[in-house]
This record gives structure tokens, sequence and C-alpha cells, in this order.
């Protein structure tokens, strides 16, 4: 992997890199929307390309595993071209998957046995197989099966969930090089610093993590119920430990204001589900705050969704024809929620980098979290 920092921001940790792959160069920092089942619910590829403007997106393993299969994925000739996406893709392992399942799976030091949430069959996740698993997806970059602790958790069951992650990344790296990638592209592979809020772990976690001199970084297990003050704490930790000349990721976060925030703490990837899901719902984020499109106030306001036209669906509709998609169920509305928020986040990284080569970043930062975190 080719990555560098074109610009570092004087009055915080955060850089602007670019970060080159075979199905195309990725400026950083960088949203990825979540295509969790080869798709990016509700959004068109025609849309994802050319007006919310992605460079790149997250598939998931667990899911593509489950439906359609690899058999099909395999035959399909990987997933860039089952969904007919010709940008870089990641695909999650399925470790947070498997973690969220709770009541339908059981770790070892083999590996992760679960049943299906769709027909309850049995399978089973090892750091090896999730490699060939995600060889034949033909993802860009592949993560390492990892065990995410839930919050609140004690420092036992952090530690030990810990060194399990360890024990599955060194098998897994020896695993990985003994494959090769299946579609004449080259595949990354990202480790995943775990821990929980204790301090000592993560800096242990980071510390081996560094150590297997990936081609980039990962950090899990944050924002699963913790307090924010501790989420930065524990990234500010890991960021200091983990290599500053290779991409760092930050799984599952956030809101706008969390990514900010991370930025400053320098890094560069993150992927959420928030502006598809919270899209959909009708809760629309904008950079003068959160906007409840279903509240009454908006009934006969017809201004623009957006006026600043982050995308094509701000420039062209009103709050007030979008509450009246909402209030009428009609599906139209929690995609132009969804194609509204997703542009938003991609216009958000964009603008940070942009203040970042600026040298004003911190300053535009501190004066954006205030208006990012109010109802309006």
């Amino acid at each position: 992997m080719s990555f560098t920092i074109d610009h570092t921001d004087s009055g915080t940790h955060a850089r602007a890199g670019v970060l080159k792959t075979d199905h195309g160069t990725i400026k950083t920092p960088v949203f990825m929307p979540v295509g969790t089942v080869a798709s990016v619910k509700g959004i068109h590829q025609r849309d994802l390309i050319n007006d919310i403007r992605a460079r790149i997106i997250l598939g998931n393993t667990y899911h593509l595993f489950l439906r359609p299969g690899i058999d099909i994925m395999k035959k399909a000739g990987g997933l860039h071209a089952f969904m007919s996406w010709d940008k870089p893709i990641l695909t999650d392992s399925g470790g947070y998957q498997i973690f969220s399942l709770a009541e339908n799976r059981k770790l070892n030091a083999e590996g992760a046995e679960f049943r299906s949430h769709i027909d309850g069959s049995k399978h089973f996740f090892t750091p090896e197989n999730v490699i060939e698993i995600q060889r034949v997806l033909g993802s860009d970059i592949m993560m390492a099966l990892d065990e995410c602790t839930p919050y609140p958790c004690d420092y036992k069951q952090a530690k030990k969930s810990m060194e399990l992650t360890h024990s599955w990344l060194a098998r897994g790296i020896k695993h990985l090089n003994k494959t090769a990638p299946l579609y004449g592209h080259h595949q990354f592979y990202f480790p995943i610093v775990q821990g929980s809020t204790y301090k000592d772990l993560r800096k242990k976690s980071a510390d081996f993590v560094a150590e297997m001199n990936c081609e980039g970084n990962a950090i899990g297990g944050l924002s699963v119920g913790e307090p924010t003050e501790d989420m930065y704490e524990m990234l500010e930790v890991v960021n200091n430990i983990l290599p500053p000349e290779k991409p760092r990721y930050l799984m599952g976060v956030g809101t706008p204001a969390n990514i900010l925030e991370a930025i400053a703490l320098g890094t560069d990837m993150f992927d959420c589900v928030m502006p598809t899901r919270n899209g959909r719902n009708g809760m629309l984020f904008t950079d003068e705050g959160i906007i409840n499109i279903r509240n009454e106030k908006w009934k006969d306001d017809f201004s623009l969704i957006d006026e600043k036209g982050h995308s094509f669906v701000d420039k062209t509709y009103s709050k007030a024809y979008l509450r009246h998609l909402f209030v009428s169920k009609e599906m139209l509305g929690p995609q132009i929620g969804s194609l509204h928020n997703l542009a938003f986040y991609l216009w958000l990284v964009d603008e940070a980098r942009r203040k970042i080569e600026e040298g004003i970043f911190a300053e535009w930062k501190n004066k954006m979290i205030p208006k990012l975190t109010r109802r309006i």
C-alpha cells in the first residue's frame, strides 16, 4: 500500500493523506459508506459515484458469507464484479457481527462458532478461513478476525479478549502469507487494536499490532456504549503508538462531531451506519445542526433541504416535501434522507481535509462541533 501524508495540522494531530490501491486513489480523511450486503441500503451505485462521490465503500464478510454465499461470490468474480463497483472496497471480518449475536455464538482459542441470524444454521469462523473468504470477496482491504468486547467490560474479560484477538492475528498473518489474491489486484490486511477502555491494555494491544508491521491498522471496540470522553482518551493512547506512516481506521464511528474529534487525534478512515440509518428515520445532519424532518415545524417550510447543496437532493427538494414523504410513508423519503446524510458526511471529511491543507483545522473544528451537535 502506498500511503503518504501531504499535510499536517499544527494545532492538532490531524493529517491529510493519500492512500493508493489497485482500484483507485483515496484522499484521507475518508468516510466509507457501509454496504453490508453488497449494497449501501437504498442507494444506487450511480448516486454513490456521481452525487455522493464515495471513494471507497465497506462490505461485510459475515453477511456475504451467509447470503448470497461464497460459491456465488466466486462465480461472480468477487464483490467488485458482483455489485458493479470498480472503486476500492474494505471488508470487515465479521467479528463485530459475531459479537452482536451474543446468545448464538461461542468463542474459543480456535475461532468463533455461531448460528446464522437467517436460518439458525451453525458455522465456524477462524483467523484463517476469514482470510480465505475475503480472498473470494476480493476486497482491497481485508480485516483480521477479532473479538469486540461489550461495554461495560471488567478488566479480566477485556484482557482475555485482547489476548485472544492477538493470538488470532498472529495466525491470520501466518496464513495470509500462504495465500494469494484471486482476481489480479493486491489485497491489504489490517489488524485491529482492542483493550476496551483500559489504557494499559490499549497500549499493549497497539504495541502488538504495530509490531506486526501490516500495511494499515484499525482501532476497534469503541463506540459500543462507553462515554465519549473515554473513546477519545483510548484513541489518543492508541494513535500515539500506531506508526504515523500507515493509515489508521477507526471502526464504526460515528457522529459528525465524533469524526472531527477523531481526525484531530490523527485518525484517517471511518465507517458508520448512522448516516443511512438515521436518514431512513428522518434525522438529517447539517453543518448548522440536526433536523428531525418529521417535526410539525417543517410542514410549510419550502426552503431547500440544505441551502449549501451537498447533493442533488439538497438542491432539488424542500423540507416540506421531504416531511410529506415521511409522514405519508413514501419510500422516497428514506432514500432522500440517506442520500443527504451520506453526502453531508463525505462533504464533512473533504472539508476537514481542506482545512488541514489551509492550516486552520483546529480553529474550524472548534467552531463546527457546537453547531453539529445542536438540534434545530
